[in-house]
């Protein structure tokens, strides 16, 4: 059987427009993300995020760096949004997410965008950070679908989010890629300024894989919907990974597919802070990977 989107099913009940009207309203006093800032993103107000009210984009192209379910035969359709609600002292992202490099666009350019990645054989719409621009993302999806997109949805998220967003997300969003970044609120308070983060992240782990379950593909390998997650190994134990990794094995699902990832490097103000100040060892990366298989976790890494 042919592959559906499940935002399809929305759009023709009338249900997807239901969601963006809600998710439209909560860009009047913000609280997009969990830090609430509760400005008036419409009225031109910006929060922490420094998001304005229009989409910004940086790239939108097929990306093959992305994990093999997602890239496939013909990449993974990457779009980058501009900003970040989260905005960490070692991002690699940091011209994107820190300093806004990108340009303003309508839905209607995004909508464009996403069916000229289709054309190109993506074989998903991947939108990197797109926490803070949700509703104007989803805008465009409508948009998108009449001018005939039927590709996966994939949020590509930091792990902070809202859980009421998420929750409006359910049926949208075909496969879930939140980061998994750390379980020591002193770390993410430190390099994010987000000391509820691993509380959040818990809660938001679960209400993802409530929606779409492990990752599923087709017969040829390619991810149609599920949860992928993503943990980046950092120096020093900074990223808990044996927190995080016995919490996703435990209370989320041991079917989970997650990439533990060796790429880190100190980027923007990680030499600040001589606990993250250089990359990471092989044998940390190596010990993430057994912490892993002795939680029974097998699929990723």
């Amino acid at each position: 059987m042919a592959f559906v989107p499940s935002y399809i099913s929305l759009y023709e009940r009338g249900e997807l427009q239901k969601r963006v009207d809600l998710l439209m309203d909560i860009l009047k006093e913000c609280r997009l993300c969990p830090r609430e800032c509760r400005v008036n993103r419409l009225n031109g107000e910006m929060g922490y995020c420094k998001a304005p009210s229009e989409l910004m984009v940086s790239s939108a192209f097929p990306h093959f760096g992305e994990e093999p379910p997602l890239v496939g035969y013909h990449g993974s359709g990457t779009i980058f949004l501009t900003h970040c609600s989260l905005r960490c002292l070692f991002c690699q992202n940091y011209d994107i997410s820190h300093e806004g490099s990108g340009e303003r666009i309508t839905p209607s350019d995004m909508a464009r965008a996403m069916k000229r990645l289709q054309e190109m054989g993506c074989h998903n719409i991947n939108f990197v950070t797109p926490t803070h621009y949700t509703p104007q993302i989803i805008t465009s999806l409508s948009e998108a679908i009449e001018m005939g997109l039927r590709l996966p949805i994939v949020y590509n998220c930091s792990g902070y989010e809202s859980i009421e967003v998420i929750q409006l997300l359910d049926g949208i969003v075909d496969i879930y890629m939140p980061d998994a970044k750390y379980m020591d609120e002193k770390h993410s308070q430190t390099y994010s300024n987000a000391s509820n983060y691993p509380e959040v992240l818990k809660k938001i782990l679960k209400e993802m894989h409530r929606q779409v379950g492990d990752l599923r593909m087709n017969s040829a390998g390619i991810a149609e919907r599920g949860l992928l997650i993503r943990h980046l190994v950092m120096p020093n134990g900074v990223a808990s990974s044996e927190a995080v990794l016995k919490f996703i094995a435990e209370e989320v699902s041991v079917h989970s597919y997650v990439n533990i990832m060796a790429q880190y490097r100190p980027e923007y103000r990680a030499f600040d802070h001589p606990d993250i100040s250089r990359k990471i060892a092989q044998k940390e990366h190596a010990e993430a990977i057994q912490i892993a298989k002795r939680s029974h976790l097998y699929r990723g890494f």
